[in-house]
């Protein structure tokens, strides 16, 4: 009796897993939306990337204001320039490695890979991500050692003239009668607190900081939204893999911008640029690359060819909603959530085999080749039996050409813009107070980070995810990740929305504050205590500050007989 009820089961069973595999479902999606499965693993990417954020955050405000506290002015530029040329090697050796893990399998070492159907140029492959966060670990951690070997401060080389009237007051304080420690302590701890009030006032209030840091935000939006999501840009628009995308960004675009950064640098070392040069030249800069720039909205190629969506089965331009379905594939009762797709001979792209009305079949894994294929007309000098291979057909030969040129364009533009790069820290910390310098470039990575660094990925995905032609289908039925989008609303919206931010996806806004502080004069936006770190006319030179140093130290030990 209980054999009888186990093949009855059996049966209905079979009868109904043949009815949802008609349907286009599966048993991995009737056990998946019976049971979801929740992975919490990304938790550990999150404590991750905070233990990440609160060990870099110091590094760029306290790092910055270290080298242009113990520098001399003329040289900051070109301290500036060194740190981040050589702070550029960092991204283009994680791309670099990101196009060597991109090639290889997300799974690797766990399944076999000579079983997978699928290959790097294919928008469903998913590359071994999860190794570039060891590695990158590792390096990180070594890395850090060496900052426990740096002095706490570093000697000035006119200390001995600097440091005495400090130490004078600071002998007279010790005679005086202070308050209890504890009192003491109180009060330094309102002090900080008042004190930390009245520094934020001052640069909410200083024009010049505040344009700046408004501007730079518009460009960390452009920059951010472009970077993220560049290498499914030159994916779509010019036919190339994850890895290769990764691979051209870190040998050209980066090496570009360090070399630009360097070069600026060093002319604005040889030229002692003070805080209105800078700002000419950045506007200069940017001007340049902004013109530079529109060439990337010719440089595009076409929508691949695709059945159904791109083009009709008898290769004619889609004017109308897709129609996957067509008569040569009417019988085979193909399903439309599969994105399996084939390139038949007559170089257009099929959904899957079965949209391709092909009815046999040959070799497996990425070597599997389609036969009798019904909607595809094979060539005048070939026999009735049309083929298909597995994959997109690839782009013409235009495409390619077109690539080289956008690639071309990309390190123009950052090396021109990069000349200027510099400016922008110059500006941030020649514009505010000595003693507000670390706070200055503290609260302006903050915010860059805080109003860029999360929007803009989101904003520029729900612009592309609008381009989108073709969404794949998750196993429950709900809407995936999209398998195609448009070539050419891609490329207009996308760059468009950048050009709305920036005048180029590596350009700065700069140009605003650069005309506006060119347009100034220094005596009306530069702080009075910063004078010595400001070379435009109007302030006092280096060597004048240094004698009223010296006449005031004479002053104060005269009386001692000390000074001749």
């Amino acid at each position: 009796m209980g054999g009888r009820w186990i093949e009855r089961a059996s049966l209905g069973i079979l009868w109904y897993g043949r009815k949802m595999h008609r349907e286009g479902c599966s048993w991995y999606a009737l056990v998946y939306c019976a049971k979801e499965i929740k992975s919490y693993w990304w938790l550990f990417l999150l404590i991750g990337n905070i233990l990440r954020g609160i060990g870099e955050t110091p590094i760029t405000p306290l790092g910055i204001s270290y080298i242009d506290d113990f520098s001399q002015p003329e040289n900051t530029p070109l301290y500036l320039a060194c740190l981040h040329t050589v702070a550029l090697f960092g991204p283009m050796t994680g791309f670099m490695l990101g196009s060597y893990l991109a090639a290889l399998y997300v799974d690797i070492g766990f399944v076999d890979v000579d079983s997978i159907s699928i290959t790097p140029r294919d928008i469903r492959w998913v590359g071994a991500w999860w190794l570039g966060f060891l590695v990158a670990g590792v390096i990180t951690l070594l890395s850090g050692i060496p900052f426990c070997f740096l002095p706490k401060s570093l000697e000035k080389n006119d200390e001995d003239t600097e440091t005495i009237p400090e130490k004078m007051k600071m002998n007279e304080n010790k005679k005086m009668s202070g308050k209890s420690e504890n009192q003491g302590e109180l009060t330094m701890k309102g002090e900080s607190t008042r004190g930390f009030l009245i520094s934020m006032k001052k640069l909410c209030f200083n024009p010049l900081y505040a344009l700046l840091l408004f501007m730079t935000l518009l460009q960390m939006n452009s920059f951010l939204g472009f970077i993220t999501y560049k290498p499914k840009y030159m994916e779509q628009q010019y036919g190339q893999s994850i890895s290769k995308a990764n691979f051209i960004t870190g040998v050209s675009t980066l090496p570009a911008a360090a070399l630009g950064i360097f070069l600026g640098g060093l002319i604005m070392k040889k030229y002692k640029f003070g805080l209105v040069s800078a700002s000419k030249m950045s506007f200069g800069t940017s001007f340049v690359a902004f013109l530079m720039s529109l060439l990337v909205f010719i440089i595009g190629c076409e929508n691949n060819d695709v059945a159904g969506i791109t083009v009709t089965y008898n290769g004619q331009n889609v004017f109308q909603d897709h129609l996957l379905y067509s008569p040569c594939n009417a019988a085979c009762k193909c399903s439309l959530m599969q994105w399996d797709p084939v390139c038949g001979e007559n170089n257009i792209t099929y959904m899957s085999a079965c949209l391709a009305g092909c009815k046999s079949s040959m070799g497996s894994g990425k070597d599997r080749v389609y036969h009798n294929c019904s909607c595809i007309e094979a060539p005048s000098f070939q026999a009735s039996n049309s083929s298909a291979i597995l994959g997109t057909c690839p782009r013409n030969e235009n495409c390619a050409r077109m690539f080289m040129y956008y690639i071309i364009s990309q390190v123009l533009v950052t090396f021109v813009f990069a000349l200027g790069g510099t400016g922008s820290y110059i500006i941030v910390l020649w514009s505010v107070s000595p003693e507000l310098k670390a706070l200055a470039v503290g609260v302006y990575m903050l915010l860059i980070r805080v109003l860029a660094g999360i929007p803009a990925p989101i904003y520029f995905g729900a612009l592309i995810d609008k381009t989108c032609l073709k969404w794949g289908t998750k196993p429950c039925g709900e809407q995936g990740a999209c398998r195609m989008y448009d070539a050419n609303s891609f490329r207009h919206e996308n760059l468009g929305l950048e050009a709305g931010d920036s005048p180029d996806p590596e350009d700065r806004p700069s140009t605003l504050p650069a005309v506006s502080v060119a347009g100034m004069k220094s005596r009306d936006i530069i702080p009075a205590t910063n004078g010595e770190k400001t070379l435009d006319a109007g302030l006092p030179s280096l060597e004048e500050l240094r004698a009223d140093v010296g006449e005031y130290v004479c002053n104060r030990w005269r009386t001692r007989g000390r000074c001749r």
